[in-house]
């Protein structure tokens, strides 16, 4: 008797936000590798678990419900509409693609790539994302499983990804920049990772799968949006629209999104924590080694151009410092860097955190310069008995939400 996780039976997961789950073997197969099972131990919502007991959600369970709503979105265009010559390689694609989006997400999401990164390694600020990150880790989940894939379907699920590749020379703008699909299939690039208007099902799960952690109503129903999807023709290009009635349910998208970012994403105590965990990665950054390919030893901010020692950080970095032990290091600046790192993680999880004082709001975009950053800072004054500079204060500009 063959069993259901043997070639060409589906596997069902059993969602808390979808349901029971049906994916082929394929995408169970990219699922059942390291690569993709190290995303089980990477918070989905980072430093927000501290500040919200049920933010305990990972990458993993995230990334298989964008796997699912992709290939429901896309099953669904291709019933209602099949003039649209959506075939299974097409969903298939998509599929992958949604559950391969945050392969390359480090310790604790964001804030690997968006805070740790930029100050580790400050020439790759604004240059290496976690999406680049996870085009290089699927590369590697294939190779390393032995998983292959058509050409042009590769290229395809990594423009799906991180958009269109760079070409030498550049494309005009006048052209077609992708190369997986051809323009009529345009609307598919709009499933994963919307670049026209962000509404794609990346967020529709985060924002469902995080309400629910969070405790926060979401007001936007993507069951229904799926069901009224249609793809237009506009200004010559394929796009996903949806009926003049559902405009409602377009501003709870939005209104969700919002409140998400006001009252979990950019919570004041997240920050603050967000920044300590930050600085401790810093300090500890030199001291922690992870081997990667050919035994080559790497720190964890190297770690990100070698996926064989990419694959080994996950949160779990935040307890390698924790208890890391100090009798093994000669050196007393290694020795006094790993204990200020150490003492910051114990202050975490002791609640002493660093205290906000003060915020304001901003019409315009602020970029923090040194010059700012000291001024911003001596605003605050210098109570008496204290002995504070600039460097003491951290000034942190939190991104509009429109």
């Amino acid at each position: 008797m063959a069993r259901p996780n043997d070639p060409g039976f589906n596997t069902v997961f059993n969602d808390p936000i979808h349901g029971h789950i049906e994916l082929e073997p394929l995408l169970v197969r990219i699922i059942n590798t390291p690569q993709f099972q190290r995303l089980k131990n990477i918070k989905q919502l980072g430093g927000a678990y501290y500040v919200f007991p049920g933010a305990s959600h990972n990458r993993f369970e995230h990334s298989i419900g964008v796997g699912y709503l992709a290939g429901t979105l896309a099953k669904t265009l291709r019933k209602n509409q099949p003039a649209l010559n959506i075939n299974d390689r097409d969903i298939l694609c998509v599929q992958i693609a949604g559950l391969c989006h945050d392969l390359g997400h480090g310790p604790f999401s964001h804030l690997f790539d968006g805070m740790f990164i930029p100050e580790a390694r400050p020439e790759l600020a604004g240059k290496w994302t976690h999406e680049k990150a996870s085009l290089a880790l699927l590369d590697h989940l294939l190779e390393d499983n032995n998983l292959q894939l058509p050409a042009a379907d590769l290229i395809f699920i990594k423009e799906l990804i991180d958009g269109p590749r760079p070409r030498d020379p550049p494309v005009p703008e006048t052209e077609w920049p992708y190369k997986g699909r051809p323009k009529e299939k345009s609307f598919l690039y709009e499933i994963v990772s919307n670049k026209r208007n962000g509404i794609d099902v990346d967020k529709w799960d985060y924002f469902a799968r995080d309400c629910h952690q969070l405790g926060i109503k979401n007001n936007f129903d993507h069951n229904r949006f799926i069901k009224f999807a249609r793809v237009c023709e506009v200004k010559e290009t394929r796009q996903i629209c949806t009926r003049e009635q559902e405009v409602g349910n377009l501003y709870d998208f939005f209104h969700t999104r919002n409140c998400l970012h006001r009252r979990a994403y950019q919570h004041k105590v997240k920050n603050i924590v967000e920044t300590m965990i930050k600085e401790a990665f810093v300090l500890a950054d030199q001291h922690l080694k992870f081997e990667g390919a050919g035994g080559n030893i790497f720190t964890m901010s190297t770690a990100i151009d070698d996926m064989v020692a990419y694959t080994k950080l996950t949160d779990n970095v935040f307890e390698q410092i924790l208890y890391s032990t100090l009798t093994e290091l000669d050196d007393p600046r290694k020795v006094r860097e790993l204990t200020e790192a150490r003492e910051i993680l114990k202050n975490v999880l002791s609640r002493r955190l660093y205290k906000c004082v003060g915020q304001f709001y901003s019409a315009e975009e602020i970029k923090v310069t040194m010059a700012m950053h000291r001024q911003l800072a001596g605003d605050q004054g210098n109570p008496p008995g204290n002995n504070l500079s600039p460097f003491d204060f951290v000034v942190k500009v939190s991104p509009t939400v429109p």
